[in-house]
């Protein structure tokens, strides 16, 4: 494929340069038959000859310059399509050439990235999913063959496993929407502390039964335009994470406040807090620090649902010192700002 590409920009340019000589010959001859001279005397088409193998020479190191790089392109866009995703070329020939290469380069690294984290994503929902579903089918064998009985208790961790996988499956939803530039906002004016209070009496059972206090410091701020239903999505996976890495006897607290232009939504606990390659990973998807539960979900759809209503998320942890992830939330939405 190369060579033939290359073959037929050496004809392209060995036309063109056909094309130029003639014009130059044909030029000589009109000049010299002007100046009533015989063009087989005249010095004007040696002139021509010499501009002419002057262009050929300089047109044929250009020509070979530019095909050999664009070649390699066209060789490496082939093995690319074949499956070699990660394919790079040699960043050579002209100024535009080089930039074609450095980007074809970039892209292919960047697919080559995807296609990884694509791979080891399939992976992980696979094991997520067949966590639940195995716990399930287990319980309905034991039943059928009469090892268990179908108690209120054997019924209720099936009903438990189903929520978990409700869950993870809303959760990969919700992840895909928002990868695909498909998650749409119903925007509402919510008051973001009234907000908060619910959940948080909504999980004040679960702090209870693992021992961890659950407290609140919600300040009067403006109510904010943003997708209620996302919104308390983002307080439970934070309250939800805090409470299950915070050890007994210790405290998560949820505060709101304003920030300049923004409402800051804070979920801080005592737990024992992340090092710093943990805290840099901490919004990776189905990452998780050490042998904790959960798919490692929560903090990547807060995340993504956070910017999904122009806002950002920050977090700070240190061994030993607790977990601080702040969500803040601008004033007017971008929709609003865009319309004034």
């Amino acid at each position: 494929m190369t060579r033939r590409f290359v073959r037929r920009m050496v004809g392209i340019v060995v036309a063109f340069i056909l094309v130029i000589s003639l014009v130059i010959v044909a030029i000589a001859w009109l000049v010299g038959t002007l100046l009533r001279q015989d063009l087989g005397s005249s010095i004007l088409p040696a002139i021509a000859i010499v501009i002419a193998l002057f262009v050929i020479s300089r047109l044929g190191r250009g020509i070979r310059g530019a095909t050999e790089p664009l070649g390699d392109l066209v060789e490496a866009s082939a093995r690319v399509e074949a499956g070699e995703v990660g394919a790079q070329v040699a960043v050579r020939g002209p100024r535009e050439i080089r930039a074609l290469a450095r980007a074809f380069n970039s892209m292919s690294s960047r697919l080559a990235s995807d296609t990884d984290q694509r791979r080891r994503f399939l992976a992980d929902v696979s094991h997520e999913l067949r966590t639940p579903l195995t716990v399930i089918q287990g319980s309905v064998e034991g039943m059928l063959d009469g090892l268990y009985p179908a108690d209120r208790a054997h019924l209720e961790r099936l009903l438990s496993e189903t929520h978990q996988l409700e869950r993870l499956v809303d959760d990969l939803r919700t992840l895909s929407l928002t990868d695909a530039g498909a998650l749409e906002l119903h925007r509402d004016v919510v008051d973001l502390p009234a907000l908060a209070a619910e959940v948080v009496a909504g999980f004040e059972p679960q702090a209870a039964a693992e021992g961890v206090t659950l407290t609140t410091d919600l300040e009067d701020v403006p109510s904010i335009s943003v997708d209620g239903r996302r919104v308390r999505q983002v307080i439970g996976n934070l309250l939800s994470n805090a409470i299950r890495h915070t050890p007994g006897e210790g405290r998560v607290t949820l505060r709101v406040r304003r920030i300049g232009e923004a409402v800051e939504l804070e979920v801080a606990d005592t737990g024992a807090g992340m090092d710093p390659e943990a805290a840099s990973r901490a919004f990776d998807r189905f990452w998780r620090s050490g042998d904790t539960a959960g798919a490692g979900l929560g903090l990547a759809i807060v995340r993504d649902l956070v910017r999904a209503h122009g806002g950002d998320v920050a977090l700070e942890s240190a061994l030993g010192a607790g977990t601080v992830v702040r969500c803040r939330f601008p004033l007017v939405s971008p929709s609003e700002s865009a319309g004034s």
